[in-house]
C-alpha cells in the first residue's frame, strides 16, 4: 500500500496541479513577455501618446493588448506541442530562403529592441546620477551581457518577476498623485480615435507593445517547465496553465501602460506640456508631484531598461541558434554569440543617435514594420498538421490570427502612405 503511494505520488509529480495555487506555479514565461512591452520604448511611445493626445490613443493600448494574446497565446502553443521554438520550426519546415528572411529580419528588429532598452537605462542612469549616456549605455551593455551569460533561466525568471512587481507598484504610487479624468480614459479605452498627426505615435506604441521578437521568445521559454510530451492530457493541461499565465501577464502589461498615458494624459497634456525627451518629463514631474515622484519614475525606468534588455537579449540568442536548428541554450556558442551580436549592436548605435526620446520612438515603429514577416510564418506553421499535428490551428483561430496580421499590416501601409502623400 505504502508502495504505491509513493508511486503514484512521484508519477504524479510529472503532471501539472490542478489546485488554484499550483496555477501560479505556471507564471512565469507571460511575464518575461511582458517585460518585452513596458520597456523604455514603450515609456516613450507611451509618453508621447499621452501628452500630445491626453487620453484619446488609450484604445491602441486596449487593441494592442487584445493581438498580443491571441498571438502569444498561439506561439506559446508551438513551443509545447512541439517542443520547437519559433526559429527552431521554421528552419525545420520551411525553405531556407525563407526561414532566412524570417530570421535576419528578427534579428534586425532584436537589435531594434536591444538599442531602445540600453538606451532608456542609461536615460535613466542620466536621470538619477547625472551619468552621461553614453557611458550609462555601456554600464547597461556589460551588465546585462554579464548577467545574460553567466546565469541560468530560472535565477534571471526571479529577477523579471521581482522587475516587473517593482515596476508596478512604482505606477500606483504615481497615479495617486494625480488627478485623473477617469470617464474620459474609459471612453478613451474603448473609443478608436485618430487625431490628426498622431499616426506615428500610433504605430510606436503597435509596435512596442505587439513585438516580434517576444513571439520568438515565447515559444522558447514556455519550454522551460518540463513536462512528458507523451501524454495528451499533460500537454493538455499545459495548455490551459499557459493560458492563464498569458492572460494574466498580459493584463498586467495592459494596466501598466495605460497607467504611462494616464499619468502623461495627467500632468503634461493637461498643463499644455509637449513632451520631447523622457529626462524632461521626469523633470516636470518634480514640480507638478514632488521629488518622490521624479525619482521613482526614474528607478522604474531604469528597472525596465535592465529588465527588457535580459529579454531582448534573449530572444536573440534564440533567434540566432534556430539558424542552426538549435533551442536556446546560453552554454552554447551559437545562443552566446546571438546575444552578444544583439546587445553589442545595440550598444554602439546608442553611441551615434542625437535625440534619445525620438529615436526609441522610431526603434519600436520599426518593429511594427517587421512583425507582419513573423506573423505569417507563425500562422502557416501554426495551421501546419504537418507541424502541430492535432493540435495545428482551427478555422476559427486561423481567422484571428489573419485579422490580427491584417490589422497591422493596415496600419504599416497607412503609416507608408503618410510619408508619400
Amino acid at each position: 500500500m505504502l508502495g504505491k503511494f509513493v508511486k503514484d505520488f512521484f508519477r504524479d509529480k510529472q503532471k501539472p496541479g490542478y489546485g488554484a495555487l499550483d496555477i501560479f506555479k505556471y507564471i512565469g514565461p507571460g511575464l518575461l513577455v511582458t517585460v518585452g512591452f513596458i520597456d523604455p520604448g514603450n515609456w516613450a511611445a507611451n509618453l508621447a501618446a499621452g501628452s500630445q493626445f491626453g487620453y484619446q490613443l488609450l484604445w491602441i493600448i486596449t487593441v494592442s493588448t487584445i493581438l498580443l494574446i491571441i498571438l502569444q497565446h498561439n506561439v506559446a502553443h508551438l513551443g509545447i506541442a512541439t517542443g520547437l521554438c519559433l526559429a527552431e520550426a521554421a528552419v525545420k519546415f520551411t525553405p531556407k530562403w525563407a526561414s532566412r528572411t524570417l530570421l535576419f529580419s528578427a534579428m534586425g528588429a532584436s537589435v531594434s529592441t536591444s538599442f531602445a532598452e540600453i538606451l532608456g537605462a542609461a536615460v535613466a542612469l542620466n536621470m538619477l546620477f547625472d551619468i552621461p549616456i553614453p557611458a550609462g549605455a555601456l554600464m547597461t551593455f556589460i551588465f546585462v551581457l554579464v548577467l545574460l551569460l553567466t546565469n541560468g533561466y530560472s535565477r534571471i525568471e526571479k529577477f523579471i518577476i521581482a522587475f516587473v512587481s517593482v515596476i508596478g507598484l512604482s505606477f500606483l504610487y504615481e497615479l495617486k498623485l494625480v488627478d485623473i479624468d477617469w470617464a474620459q480614459a474609459g471612453i478613451g479605452w474603448i473609443k478608436p480615435s485618430l487625431p490628426e498627426g498622431s499616426i506615428i505615435i500610433v504605430m510606436s506604441v503597435l509596435g512596442a507593445v505587439v513585438m516580434p521578437h517576444n513571439l520568438f521568445l515565447h515559444s522558447e521559454v514556455i519550454q522551460s517547465r518540463q513536462w512528458n510530451r507523451e501524454d495528451e492530457k499533460i500537454i493538455r493541461k499545459q495548455m490551459d496553465y499557459e493560458l492563464f499565465d498569458t492572460l494574466f501577464s498580459m493584463f498586467l502589461g495592459w494596466a501598466i501602460n495605460s497607467a504611462i498615458i494616464i499619468l502623461a494624459a495627467s500632468t503634461f497634456f493637461q498643463h499644455s506640456i509637449h513632451v520631447e525627451e523622457i529626462q524632461q518629463a521626469s523633470g516636470i514631474l518634480s514640480p507638478i508631484l514632488g521629488t518622490n515622484a521624479a525619482v521613482v519614475f526614474a528607478v522604474a525606468l531604469l528597472l525596465a531598461g535592465i529588465a527588457s534588455s535580459i529579454t531582448s537579449g534573449m530572444a536573440a540568442g534564440s533567434i540566432f541558434a534556430g539558424f542552426f536548428g538549435e533551442p536556446y541554450d546560453i552554454k552554447d556558442n551559437h545562443t552566446r554569440l546571438g546575444v552578444i551580436i544583439s546587445l553589442t549592436l545595440a550598444f554602439l548605435v546608442t553611441l551615434f543617435i542625437g535625440n534619445p526620446y525620438h529615436s526609441m520612438i522610431i526603434s519600436q515603429m520599426i518593429l511594427s514594420i517587421q512583425l507582419p514577416v513573423t506573423i505569417v510564418f507563425q500562422v502557416y506553421l501554426t495551421s501546419s498538421k504537418k507541424v502541430m499535428g492535432k493540435y495545428a490551428n482551427k478555422k476559427r483561430t486561423i481567422f484571428l490570427l489573419l485579422l490580427s496580421g491584417g490589422m497591422v499590416i493596415f496600419f504599416n501601409l497607412w503609416l507608408l502612405m503618410s510619408f508619400i502623400l
